[in-house]
């Protein structure tokens, strides 16, 4: 943590009483679910679509809690103005215990990393991995097939893993959601296979403003040379381009992608952490009501 605060329960605590007991099965066992959320100019970008999906996850795993959006958002800028936060990402994890009274939500203040500029202009190897997240939906804490591929990739030189399914179709990475391109289609892994990153639906939904199609569809493996490009989304790295995936290297960014990557930074400085949503978040992530 780099803060001198914690917030644990909605209490905002010092970091040195920011621990784990010994005897949590559930944290031990990865019962929980967890977002995290950059903060750039003291503002948490996109904190009421992470907190949805906190939620949402939660409940996928069956995970019973007592605290609601409001409690985490008002926890999240009380820790920032507590912190004095300029930039920096927060972590939320919310650990399931015996019944819902028992479960935990810690928010910390971690070191915010984002990726070389150099990246953006000659785009990223990647790797492939065999692997299918149990619960594409919830963002849990089970996370050991991932870290292994995403190990794997940093041992390759690579900027992550993409993760390949039964059928031979790439759904997404270690930690980033995947797309393709080709003129000015936007191809991405179908909703039901993949996590439904916050990134991911703000770029969809201002690509759609800006004349893209966006095309759902398993996008194989074997399928990737037919394609003009290829890209990320993430929290920290915003529109990351891949220069190559395994074997295969793709020409030169289309003009296409990065002029909707400087639209698209130039968006998220503009609109001031939060999106005018086409629909709402708690259906686009699943929550009940």
């Amino acid at each position: 943590m780099v803060a001198r605060y914690f917030s644990r329960n909605g209490e905002i605590l010092p970091t040195s009483q920011a621990v784990v007991s010994l005897d949590d099965v559930a944290y031990s066992y990865g019962y929980g679910v967890y977002e995290t959320i950059r903060v750039s100019g003291g503002v948490p970008y996109f904190a009421d679509e992470h907190c949805a999906r906190l939620l949402a996850s939660a409940e996928t795993i069956s995970l019973e809690h007592r605290f609601s959006a409001d409690l985490i958002l008002q926890s999240i800028n009380e820790l920032i103005v507590r912190n004095s936060l300029e930039a920096s990402n927060l972590k939320i994890l919310l650990i399931g215990g015996k019944t819902g009274s028992d479960a935990t939500l810690y928010i910390q203040s971690l070191n915010p990393l984002f990726p070389n500029p150099k990246l953006y202009k000659t785009g990223v190897h990647c790797i492939t991995e065999q692997y299918e997240r149990p619960f594409p939906h919830a963002k849990t804490l089970n996370m050991l097939p991932s870290y292994l591929a995403y190990k794997k990739a940093v041992a390759a030189s690579a900027y992550d893993a993409l993760l390949v399914n039964r059928v031979g179709a790439i759904t997404e990475g270690s930690r980033t959601n995947f797309f393709c391109l080709k003129g000015t289609t936007i191809f991405s892994p179908p909703d039901e296979d993949i996590l439904l990153g916050v990134m991911r639906m703000a770029m969809l939904q201002v690509a759609a403003t800006q004349g893209f199609t966006i095309v759902r569809k398993p996008i194989l493996l074997t399928e990737i040379a037919s394609y003009d490009a290829a890209f990320l989304t993430s929290t920290s790295s915003k529109i990351m381009p891949i220069r190559s995936i395994d074997d295969h290297t793709f020409g030169e960014i289309p003009a296409t992608l990065t002029d909707f990557m400087q639209h698209f930074n130039q968006f998220l400085a503009d609109y001031g952490g939060r999106l005018a949503v086409l629909e709402t978040w708690d259906h686009a992530f699943g929550v009940s009501k």
